[in-house]
């Protein structure tokens, strides 16, 4: 893969198109491909056995470039992480006491479902750091990922009592939830072997969500 260079635009796979790149275009476009690569090489090789040299192999570019816009590994292990959550946090569902439970319930689902088969590889990265004891991520869990769920389980506590759901421990079920929709992507391997696959095909998101949603509706009793 050749990648564009800020300051040398030959390097490019098309001198044409990159001619007419601003500067901020081309930093966002090799930053975001330097981050796909060491997302892939941080899964394979986790933070500690990862390499700015092999995550400068796989974007294909000079390893000084992975420096330049990144200075270090443990900078790139946290902007990547922090890539992760924020693509996560813009996907989480919006809810009140107000909100129709099961409209909420089956998006976030979806949502989650949709998060894990499109891009695997961040919740299995997700999946090491806090197994690991998130030394990482510790700040974020301990508030921002705290926060969300509480505020979550207080609405549905709220949806209990007004006898909108049947569940009493609504923790309980965002854990559900996460277990049940991130399992696709942090056991794909395990997953697919057993489907007698080799990979996921285009139907089993969709598989998966016709299962899983009305199986998690039916025990919040809105089915």
């Amino acid at each position: 893969m050749t990648i564009m260079n800020e300051n040398e635009h030959a390097n490019t796979t098309s001198a044409s198109a990159s001619a007419h790149r601003s500067q901020p275009e081309i930093r966002a476009h090799n930053q975001t491909i330097i981050l796909i690569a060491a997302e892939e090489e941080f899964v394979l090789r986790s933070y500690r056995g990862a390499t700015m040299q092999g995550i400068a192999d796989r974007a294909g570019l000079p390893k000084a470039n992975i420096h330049y816009y990144f200075k270090n590994k443990k900078n790139l292990y946290k902007v990547v992480l922090r890539s992760i959550i924020q693509e996560w946090n813009e996907g989480l569902v919006t809810m009140t006491v107000d909100s129709d439970p099961k409209t909420v319930i089956e998006k976030f689902v979806r949502t989650k479902l949709h998060q894990a088969f499109a891009h695997p590889n961040r919740h299995k990265l997700f999946a090491v750091e806090v197994i690991g004891g998130a030394p990482h991520l510790h700040d974020f869990m301990s508030t921002t990922m705290k926060e969300w769920a509480l505020d979550k389980a207080e609405v549905m506590k709220i949806w209990h009592q007004q006898e909108k759901i049947s569940i009493a421990d609504p923790l309980q079920l965002l854990i559900l939830i996460w277990a049940t929709t991130q399992r696709y992507a942090e056991f794909e391997t395990e997953i697919v072997g057993l489907m007698e696959k080799k990979a996921y095909d285009k139907q089993d998101e969709a598989r998966a969500a016709d299962f899983l949603v009305p199986f998690i509706l039916r025990g919040c009793g809105l089915e």
